[in-house]
């Protein structure tokens, strides 16, 4: 039995939040979208902290990566903009990609960062230096969302042109294209064991690969429409989809069962438009939308 409850709202932004990030300090929670800065949240006391620098265009993506002071924020103008905690100051942007950046991710292992654009190609950067390593042309239409396996061995890009692309960390080449989605791929999340990539698109359809073979093993018909956002629980054998139809669902990630299902028609008092990023933080689920509210949830299993 999965019993959820809203804590909380956090408002205060004036236009649609497309970036949800936890920050690598505990208990702080980094916020963007259609508005006019980044805003920084106390989930310990759930209020405003400060908006941490202002912006020029709409905030698309936004990424700490662990080990590193920084925050990386990724625009619809195509620059990423960098953020050094200890200076507490803006470092000079990462400016390669003239298209909007739709996802960030970093690579612990190789002290890497990956930057997703509508350009079709993806951009590789030393976390130490922030100098540009290497640009792989991806797909010739728009990389949407980029995964990394637990082990840091293969990564997945979720195409406009409906593929996912799969490739090998080590060096770069190319593992296998995943066909199946019928529109473009907003998300993907690779299983906390790595055996699995889930995928999630504007066909509305959830599926699950296998990372060995990479066949398609299971097809959810999860959502009414997008599938915007994808997001495992950190310990429970779960994970959470956000879409477009309003509502937020939970999956069992071993037998990909519905649990829950989080919507206006099922009583909860929760978004009014398009949920569009989920992230986990402990117990809690936060969520946010189109409707420029953050929700928290609490989930117990």
């Amino acid at each position: 039995m999965i019993n959820v409850q809203k804590v909380t709202e956090l408002t205060g932004h004036s236009n649609p939040i497309f970036a949800l990030t936890l920050s690598q300090k505990p208990g702080i929670l980094f916020s963007g979208g259609n508005d006019k800065g980044v805003v920084e949240w106390s989930l310990k006391t759930d209020t405003f902290i400060k908006v941490m620098f202002p912006v020029i265009s709409s905030v698309y993506t936004i990424h700490c990566p662990e080990g590193y002071p920084l925050m990386f924020t990724g625009l619809r103008n195509g620059e990423v903009l960098v953020f050094d905690f200890i200076k507490q100051q803006l470092l000079p942007g990462l400016r390669l990609h003239r298209k909007p950046v739709f996802d960030i991710k970093s690579v612990t292992g190789k002290k890497e960062l990956l930057v997703a654009s509508e350009d079709g190609t993806v951009s590789i950067w030393s976390l130490d230096t922030l100098q540009l390593v290497h640009t792989i042309q991806v797909s010739a239409d728009t990389v949407r969302t980029i995964s990394i396996s637990p082990d840091e061995k293969q990564v997945a890009f979720g195409c406009r042109d409906n593929d996912i692309q799969v490739y090998d960390l080590e060096d770069y080449t190319q593992l296998a294209t995943l066909k199946g989605h019928t529109m473009a791929v907003f998300s993907t999340q690779y299983s906390p064991d790595g055996s699995y990539l889930v995928s999630g698109s504007r066909d509305a359809q959830v599926k699950i690969w296998n990372t060995a073979t990479f066949e398609l093993i299971h097809n959810i018909p999860a959502h009414l429409f997008a599938v915007n956002h994808i997001a495992f629980h950190p310990t429970q054998p779960y994970f959470a989809t956000a879409s477009m139809d309003k509502t937020i669902k939970l999956w069992g990630s071993d037998d990909f069962k519905l649990y829950k299902v989080i919507s206006r028609e099922k009583g909860f008092e929760t978004h009014f438009l398009s949920v569009n990023k989920i992230v986990w933080n402990d117990g809690k689920l936060l969520s946010t939308s189109d409707d420029k509210r953050i929700i928290i949830w609490d989930v117990t299993f």
